[in-house]
């Protein structure tokens, strides 16, 4: 049996969610967490603890490695927004649309269309839409909800995307899967990804007006259509795209946001699925491109670059701060007394159902949405396996559980991320989106009692 705190391994995450929906400040409210956490593990030494867990992330090659994605992304998409390009690509996008319904419903088929990845999903999608999207009045938190609804929960449905070249390599690891048979697992567990389903589909009726706007989004939604502040008060400065050079902007034209965008999947997709290789790659041709096109001098263009790395640093803190959270976490257990907890309701009927909840409930409260899963698999599809539940469903559950995790983790890095792409605060697009997530999880989890 794990070792856990039990319910004590509760308390940092219900500071964390507290303190986020009442000061607003995601950064502050995951440190204060994770000083409790380190706390409860260390009563005679808080200290020291805090601060060798602080290094261990630093040391953390996941977090090294969304350092330097996050990092080059912001670079590769200040320097589309510099020259004029992604607002030259979304005029042309946005040539027939006529309402407000019609510009949210190409930013949901841009979504669907950008799939290879959700970071190059929620930063590409904003970044070309925000334009237009803003002259229909359309509120930047509504914009954050479509935009993170078509990022992890596409991702995982197709086949050729980061999230399932993972979990169908996380299958053949921990022995699911024959050598080369994992992709084939996760396939035949696509039609059961029912939250990932629900979400894409719900996000579309909520651009097109068919489902209504709720609870807080209800409120930035009526502030953006009376008085054409599309952005939350107080939160200007953090929204600002960025100033685009006007010379530049004449000269660009809509292939200049498509070549990197094309070359960025495609490297991804030819160089093993590593969107830090395509976006290496897309970087150093748009790099090429808007100087060879003289759209910016050379030193013009590296300035923009390296400025696009300090539109990083309060996503990237904030991803740093989810991390050190679940440094407390895993200290305290968390996962495994959630699994104990519930695991003598786990009959064939209840197992999937009872799985997607409970490991939502962890991928939010750790903000683990791949990492957790290599804990998860080997513990649940043996038991999965000894009550004879059917396998592909119990793999969608355990999958879906990780794309509600990140559509609806306050300190998600795709949260985060969609954001700072569609120029909002953090917890403002976490609250107005989790009505929505909730919906969804509760359709998906109806959909599994209904199906086992």
């Amino acid at each position: 049996m794990l070792e856990h705190f039990g319910a004590v391994s509760l308390i940092p995450t219900a500071v964390v969610l507290a303190a986020a929906i009442a000061t607003r400040r995601p950064v502050e409210s995951l440190i204060a967490g994770a000083l409790v956490g380190f706390a409860i593990l260390a009563p005679r030494d808080p200290l020291t603890a805090f601060t060798d867990g602080m290094v261990a992330v630093m040391q953390n090659e996941t977090v090294g490695w969304i350092i330097l994605v996050c990092a080059l992304f912001g670079s590769l998409i200040t320097l589309l927004v510099r020259v004029g390009a992604a607002a030259r690509f979304g005029d042309t996008a946005s040539a027939r649309i006529r309402s407000r319904g019609g510009s949210l419903a190409v930013t949901w088929l841009l979504g669907l269309v950008v799939f290879i990845d959700d970071y190059l999903n929620v930063l590409a999608v904003s970044s070309s839409v925000k334009r237009f999207t803003d002259r229909y009045r359309v509120s930047r938190e509504m914009l954050a909800y479509v935009v993170d609804s078509t990022a992890a929960p596409v991702c995982i449905l197709v086949p050729i995307s980061t999230w399932a070249a993972y979990f169908s390599g996380l299958l053949e690891d921990t022995g699911w899967a024959a050598p080369g048979r994992g992709l084939a697992l996760y396939v035949d567990a696509i039609p059961y990804m029912l939250y990932a389903w629900v979400a894409v589909a719900l996000a579309a009726l909520v651009g097109i007006g068919l489902v209504p706007a709720l609870g807080p989004m209800r409120k930035a939604e009526r502030r953006a259509r009376e008085t054409g502040q599309v952005i939350p008060p107080g939160l200007e400065e953090e929204a600002l795209e960025g100033d685009i050079d006007p010379a530049a902007a004449e000269r660009a034209r809509p292939w200049h946001f498509v070549l990197p965008i094309v070359t960025l999947v495609a490297a991804t997709w030819l160089l093993d699925l590593d969107i830090l290789k395509g976006v290496v790659v897309a970087l150093g041709l748009t790099l090429a491109m808007v100087v060879g096109t003289r759209l910016l001098r050379v030193r013009a263009a590296l300035d923009t670059a390296m400025a696009g790395v300090l539109t990083m640093i309060v996503p990237l803190a904030t991803v740093f701060g989810g991390f050190l959270l679940k440094e407390v976490n895993d200290g305290l257990g968390l996962t495994a007394y959630l699994i104990e907890t519930v695991e003598p309701l786990m009959t064939p009927r209840l197992l999937p159902a009872i799985t997607f909840l409970t490991m939502s409930l962890v991928a939010f409260a750790t903000a683990s949405f791949w990492g957790i899963f290599a804990v998860a698999i080997p513990i649940v599809l043996p038991l999965a396996d000894s009550v004879g539940a059917e396998m592909p469903l119990v793999i969608g559950a355990l999958i879906s559980a990780s794309a509600f995790g990140s559509h609806a983790c306050f300190y998600g890095d795709s949260t985060v991320l969609a954001a700072r792409g569609a120029g909002c605060g953090v917890v403002e697009h976490a609250l107005t989106q989790l009505p929505y997530a909730l919906i969804a999880a509760g359709l998906a989890a109806t959909g599994f009692l209904l199906l086992a």
